[in-house]
Protein backbone atom coordinates (compact mmCIF):
# COMPACT_ATOMS: atom_id res chain seq x y z
CA UNK A 1 0.00 0.00 0.00
CA UNK A 2 2.54 2.63 0.87
CA UNK A 3 4.81 1.55 -2.47
CA UNK A 4 1.38 2.55 -4.00
CA UNK A 5 0.96 5.95 -2.35
CA UNK A 6 4.61 6.85 -3.21
CA UNK A 7 4.32 6.15 -7.14
CA UNK A 8 1.05 8.08 -7.10
CA UNK A 9 2.85 10.98 -5.25
CA UNK A 10 5.32 10.76 -8.20
CA UNK A 11 2.96 11.04 -11.33
CA UNK A 12 1.29 13.97 -9.34
CA UNK A 13 4.56 15.66 -8.57
CA UNK A 14 5.85 14.92 -11.98
CA UNK A 15 2.61 15.81 -13.38
CA UNK A 16 2.77 19.50 -12.27
CA UNK A 17 6.39 20.11 -13.16
CA UNK A 18 5.24 22.09 -16.60
CA UNK A 19 2.65 24.18 -14.12
CA UNK A 20 5.51 25.27 -11.89
CA UNK A 21 7.67 26.63 -14.69
CA UNK A 22 4.57 28.60 -16.46
CA UNK A 23 4.95 32.18 -15.15
CA UNK A 24 2.38 34.52 -14.82
CA UNK A 25 1.86 37.98 -16.83
CA UNK A 26 2.14 39.58 -13.52
CA UNK A 27 5.93 39.60 -14.35
CA UNK A 28 6.06 41.70 -17.00
CA UNK A 29 5.81 46.04 -16.46
CA UNK A 30 2.52 46.59 -18.22
CA UNK A 31 2.89 49.94 -17.23
CA UNK A 32 5.52 50.56 -20.45
CA UNK A 33 4.94 49.28 -23.91
CA UNK A 34 8.14 48.78 -25.76
CA UNK A 35 9.00 48.27 -29.48
CA UNK A 36 11.90 45.72 -30.41
CA UNK A 37 12.66 45.03 -34.26
CA UNK A 38 15.60 42.89 -35.39
CA UNK A 39 16.68 39.42 -36.77
CA UNK A 40 15.53 36.37 -35.23
CA UNK A 41 18.23 34.32 -34.57
CA UNK A 42 16.48 31.39 -32.52
CA UNK A 43 13.48 30.42 -32.40
CA UNK A 44 11.97 27.83 -29.87
CA UNK A 45 8.95 26.43 -31.16
CA UNK A 46 7.00 24.59 -28.77
CA UNK A 47 4.90 24.99 -25.38
CA UNK A 48 4.07 26.59 -22.95
CA UNK A 49 5.09 29.69 -25.09
CA UNK A 50 6.93 30.26 -28.56
CA UNK A 51 10.09 32.09 -27.70
CA UNK A 52 12.49 33.80 -29.85
CA UNK A 53 16.01 35.46 -29.42
CA UNK A 54 16.35 38.63 -31.38
CA UNK A 55 19.17 40.63 -32.32
CA UNK A 56 17.82 44.13 -32.05
CA UNK A 57 19.71 47.44 -32.52
CA UNK A 58 20.34 48.21 -28.70
CA UNK A 59 20.75 44.54 -27.53
CA UNK A 60 19.29 40.80 -28.06
CA UNK A 61 16.02 40.40 -26.35
CA UNK A 62 14.29 36.93 -25.58
CA UNK A 63 10.77 37.71 -27.02
CA UNK A 64 7.99 35.19 -25.56
CA UNK A 65 4.93 34.86 -27.85
CA UNK A 66 1.51 32.88 -27.36
CA UNK A 67 1.08 28.89 -27.42
CA UNK A 68 1.75 27.11 -30.32
CA UNK A 69 -1.86 26.54 -30.71
CA UNK A 70 -2.77 29.94 -30.93
CA UNK A 71 0.03 30.45 -33.10
CA UNK A 72 -0.68 28.43 -35.60
CA UNK A 73 -4.71 29.34 -35.30
CA UNK A 74 -3.57 32.95 -35.98
CA UNK A 75 -1.05 32.00 -39.17
CA UNK A 76 2.06 32.74 -37.84
CA UNK A 77 3.80 29.37 -38.32
CA UNK A 78 7.14 28.17 -37.70
CA UNK A 79 8.42 29.20 -40.94
CA UNK A 80 6.73 32.82 -40.61
CA UNK A 81 8.93 32.79 -37.08
CA UNK A 82 12.36 31.21 -38.61
CA UNK A 83 15.90 32.30 -37.72
CA UNK A 84 16.79 35.10 -40.56
CA UNK A 85 13.77 37.12 -40.71
CA UNK A 86 12.97 40.34 -39.34
CA UNK A 87 10.84 40.99 -36.59
CA UNK A 88 8.84 44.00 -34.82
CA UNK A 89 7.07 43.26 -31.24
CA UNK A 90 5.33 45.57 -29.07
CA UNK A 91 4.88 44.10 -26.15
CA UNK A 92 6.10 45.07 -22.06
CA UNK A 93 9.68 44.39 -20.60
CA UNK A 94 9.86 41.66 -17.62
CA UNK A 95 10.28 42.95 -14.03
CA UNK A 96 12.84 40.40 -13.99
CA UNK A 97 15.05 40.19 -16.54
CA UNK A 98 15.65 43.05 -18.23
CA UNK A 99 16.58 41.47 -21.93
CA UNK A 100 13.14 39.80 -22.14
CA UNK A 101 9.33 40.81 -23.18
CA UNK A 102 6.24 39.32 -23.46
CA UNK A 103 4.83 40.47 -26.66
CA UNK A 104 1.48 41.68 -27.59
CA UNK A 105 1.60 41.68 -31.03
CA UNK A 106 4.50 40.94 -33.55
CA UNK A 107 4.87 41.78 -37.06
CA UNK A 108 6.89 39.64 -39.93
CA UNK A 109 6.46 39.91 -43.38
CA UNK A 110 3.92 42.52 -43.67
CA UNK A 111 2.05 40.26 -41.88
CA UNK A 112 0.94 41.54 -38.03
CA UNK A 113 -0.50 39.17 -35.26
CA UNK A 114 -1.89 39.37 -32.11
CA UNK A 115 -0.79 37.37 -29.34
CA UNK A 116 -3.62 37.50 -26.43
Amino acid sequence: MLRRIGIAAAFLFAALLPASAHHGWGSYDASKQVTVEGKIVTTKYENPHVTLTVEAQDKTWTLTLAPVSRMRNRGATEELVAPGKVITAVGYVSKHDPDEMRAEHITVDGKTIQMR
